[in-house]
């Protein structure tokens, strides 16, 4: 792992893009073509529009993303596909790509999609309860699909609040299409942008214990290609620093 704190999230946002993009020009220039995956959440915000800035032939990249709500509409302040929509897809031209519509039934051509070829760069954010993707504590660890329906739990419903995309947590939908911790940790390259004082204890808790799915985002620490990025208040809780 490799860990790079910054001190806010602007300059944590740049250094991240900046790695990403990189990795998606490397990837280019080997094979033609780069394959992206992206998170969404306030937590990216700085991220992605560093990402959008930078050179890449965007012409070639193609992007999945994590999650969805279940029958979430794309209208929904809240929802994934409007995000990414408003915030990457309406800033890049690229080779192609392919949401989480929030639909079930949508798994299996998802999942073929994403299995076509190794996956360059995955955006993997990290949840205030130390989720990946909607990948609650107890994350399944073990299971090989690529993505699964799953429940969400009071802490996480309690961070879409907090975050401004639903009034109450009642508001939040019970469940949500998320990519499993396996198929994450096939990307070739993981980064998590981390930034913001309510991601501390979760980066704390990551960073202090060894696997376990009540921690989902131990497990990127297993990654041989991880790089976690930081900010000084994200930071603030980790110790011996």
């Amino acid at each position: 792992m490799n860990l790079h704190i910054e001190s806010t999230p602007g300059l944590l946002g740049e250094k991240a893009a900046a790695l990403t993009a990189s990795l998606l020009r490397q990837a280019i220039q080997e094979r033609g073509e780069a394959r992206l995956i992206l998170s969404t959440g306030s937590s990216q915000f700085e991220t992605l529009e560093a990402l959008v800035k930078e050179d890449i032939d965007w012409s070639r990249v193609t992007m999945f993303h994590l999650d969805e709500y279940v029958n979430l509409p794309e209208t929904h302040p809240a929802s994934f596909r409007k995000y990414l929509k408003e915030r990457f897809l309406a800033k890049v031209s690229l080779k192609d790509y392919y949401l989480v519509d929030g639909n079930p039934d949508s798994i299996p051509r998802l999942t073929a999609q994403v299995r076509k070829s190794p996956v360059d760069v995955g955006l993997i954010g990290i949840g205030e309860n130390a989720h990946i993707a909607f990948n609650d504590p107890p994350a399944d660890f073990g299971t090989k699909d690529c993505y699964i329906v799953v429940n969400l739990n009071e802490r996480c419903k309690q961070q879409q609040v907090g975050e401004g995309w639903f009034p109450t947590t009642a508001d939040v939908p019970a469940q949500a299409i998320s990519m499993t911790p396996w198929q994450i940790m096939q990307c070739r390259h993981i980064i998590s942008a981390v930034p913001h004082k309510v991601k501390a204890q979760a980066v704390a808790d990551t960073l202090a214990n060894d696997t376990d799915p009540m921690i989902p985002a131990t497990l990127l620490k297993t990654h041989p290609c991880f790089d976690l990025f930081l900010d000084e208040d994200s930071a603030s809780l980790i110790k011996d620093r």
